[in-house]
């Protein structure tokens, strides 16, 4: 299985922003006899700080510095 795309992570970031957005106007309401509840705003940014990560690496852009030990390696 291929793992996931840059575009990928950025359409689900996009949703996940939206969703930001939507629990912004109101966490939930009622029309009619049905409700709609929305999701936990926390959950929603965890989402996103998620996505946003997961863009950063796939775009090249991460700040994250990565280590390789070598332990008993010849020198080139």
């Amino acid at each position: 299985m291929a793992g996931i795309t840059l575009a990928q992570a950025e359409a689900q970031l996009a949703s996940w922003l939206a969703a930001s957005t939507a629990v912004a106007s109101g966490q939930s309401y009622t029309i009619g006899s049905r409700s709609l509840t929305r999701a936990d705003a926390r959950a929603i940014q965890q989402q996103i700080d998620y996505w946003d990560k997961k863009c950063q690496e796939l775009g090249g852009t991460s700040n994250v510095v990565r280590t390789i030990k070598v332990y008993g390696g010849t020198p080139v």
